[in-house]
């Protein structure tokens, strides 16, 4: 395909984070009282309870299950749990990909836990599930792999009468994916993701299980002020009724609540999930068409419905080289780019080249419809300059 592609996509937005701001956003549909305020004023701390009880009811989060608000986006409200939670029995981490490496990282390296044991997969591909024990171990692992598009496709694996935790980073499939919460002990996300919120503010999500965790164990290292949710031995419940361990930026709390008002206008989650579905299957229903293109989850049940992750599998590039490859890839996001067609595609950092497109609930099927021709054209161009530089 040679021609420019008539029809360009209404919001050239895919990135996986921050994610495309729900369809009709406006700044100026935001509500504004809170700003200027004390976030500890009775309208600051009902605004951030308000967001607090929106997540529950969106979200389907069991009553007994306490959610707050915490920094630093889902990797501090993961941080927290890592420091203040693990070391009171042997754990498994799991990872494939970039983030749930990360967590590795500070589980084995930082906190330097003996009796952490490390279950891996390459990009592309789960970890053997069988593997883990959950009956007896304390488990960590991301549901949506972000930078791989690979995701556990169910909760089957996980013991209902198990012993330890389960702490899921579920930051990418929150709002996307159906989780089953009667086997997730800790769950964690961050706003800017499915809903398309801002940045930097976290949600953490413990089960009566995890709290009682937090008030019979003490790490036998040091806590940071902003990692602390006990005090004397008790949960501060405070921080699950909206007062904030730092400073939160109204501004965001109000944009995120405008989200999920939107997600509940929709149908709440099943139509979110049903949209991210949706989306997706134009990706996937294109790449089963088009040669020169590979998802990289190597199993559909497995395959991201919100970050999926494709790789240039086309015969000719591939069998130049991985540099070739490389080169395409960054090529098409490139040219997509200076077009203003699709903006920030290109694979994340640690991951193999390629391409990663966002397909959850804030994206519109329709400009996914009008994103695939343009990445053929792309990747024409791209093929064309390779051919001609050899």
């Amino acid at each position: 395909m040679t021609n420019t592609p008539a029809v360009r996509p209404s919001a050239p937005f895919f990135s996986s984070g921050p994610c495309a701001k729900r369809p009709g956003w406006s700044l100026q549909n935001l509500k504004t009282e809170s700003l200027g305020r004390s976030h500890r004023a009775k309208l600051g701390k009902a605004r951030l309870k308000l967001a607090i009880d929106l997540t529950r009811e969106v979200l389907e989060v069991p009553a007994d299950y306490r959610i707050g608000i915490v920094p630093a986006s889902d990797t501090g409200a993961v941080e927290m749990v890592l420091w203040s939670m693990l070391g009171a029995r042997p754990v498994d981490m799991l990872a494939w990909e970039s983030f749930g490496e990360g967590w590795v990282t500070d589980v084995v390296k930082q906190l330097k836990l003996a009796d952490a044991r490390v279950i891996k997969a390459p990009y592309g591909e789960l970890p053997d599930l069988t593997q883990v024990d959950t009956r007896t171990r304390d488990v960590v692992f991301t549901w949506n792999g972000t930078t791989s598009g690979v995701r556990v496709p169910n909760a089957d694996w996980i013991a209902a009468d198990r012993e330890g935790l389960t702490i899921c980073d579920a930051t990418s499939a929150a709002f996307a994916q159906t989780m089953d919460f009667s086997k997730l002990d800790v769950v964690t996300f961050s706003w800017q993701k499915v809903l398309g919120g801002e940045a930097a503010h976290g949600m953490l999500i413990l089960s009566p299980r995890a709290v009682e965790r937090l008030e019979t164990y003490k790490p036998a290292w040091p806590l940071p002020k902003i990692f602390r949710m006990t005090s004397n031995g008790k949960l501060i419940e405070g921080i699950f009724q909206g007062e904030t361990i730092n400073t939160p930026s109204m501004l965001c709390v109000e944009d995120y609540i405008d989200a999920l008002e939107w997600a509940k206008s929709i149908g709440g989650l099943n139509a979110l999930t049903a949209k991210a579905d949706s989306n997706a299957r134009v990706i996937t229903d294109w790449v089963a068409r088009t040669p020169w293109i590979a998802n990289l989850a190597q199993k559909e049940n497995e395959a991201s419905n919100t970050s999926v992750c494709l790789v240039v599998a086309d015969p000719d590039v591939v069998a130049k080289g991985p540099d070739a490859v490389a080169a395409v890839a960054k090529g098409i996001v490139a040219a997509l780019e200076k077009e203003n067609v699709a903006l920030d595609i290109g694979a994340y950092r640690d991951a193999p080249p390629g391409l990663r497109i966002w397909c959850g609930a804030t994206v519109e099927r329709s400009d996914l419809e009008a994103l695939t021709p343009w990445l053929d054209w792309a990747f024409a161009q791209e093929k064309a300059k390779l051919a001609k530089a050899a």
